[in-house]
């Protein structure tokens, strides 16, 4: 795809966010607010042992931060906790398909946060040049889906 069929991918996703909402009594429950801008991503999830059976998000922020965490939601339902856990901050970049400078990365990224604080995995924040210190943020995961 080339990068105006990947924007207006984000676009969509952004307009029409997929598994959008909250779960009735998740397993598992984390939110994270973007200081730099204010962006939010909450994300509910419900296992099936230890698989995602179902998996909602809401929050509010820009087209980046949304479109990203609707397409992670669609990326993880069905994906063990292990394969969660597995995910980088590389695998998010990839699955939006555009450069993202610096600054935005705080954004796409966000959601990937929220997800490893629900599932205790390892990504808690480290943005940009800090990933490349450690060669594991930087390789992407197997495919979860």
């Amino acid at each position: 795809m080339d990068d105006d069929l990947y924007r207006q991918y984000i676009l969509d996703h952004y307009r029409d966010p997929r598994n959008h909402g909250h779960l009735e009594a998740p397993d598992c429950h984390a939110a994270e607010t973007n200081p730099l801008c204010g962006d939010r991503v909450e994300l509910d999830l419900k296992l099936d042992g230890d698989r995602v059976a179902e998996v909602r998000f809401d929050g509010r922020g820009c087209a980046i931060s949304q479109a990203s965490a609707s397409m992670l939601t669609e990326r993880i339902e069905g994906a063990t906790l292990e394969e969660l856990r597995a995910l980088r901050p590389a695998d998010i970049l990839e699955m939006l398909g555009v450069t993202i400078g610096p600054a935005r990365q705080r954004c796409a990224l966000l959601g990937l946060r929220v997800l490893h604080e629900c599932v205790g995995g390892p990504y808690t924040g480290r943005y940009d040049e800090d990933m490349a210190d450690d060669p594991a943020m930087e390789e992407p995961a197997a495919d979860v889906k």
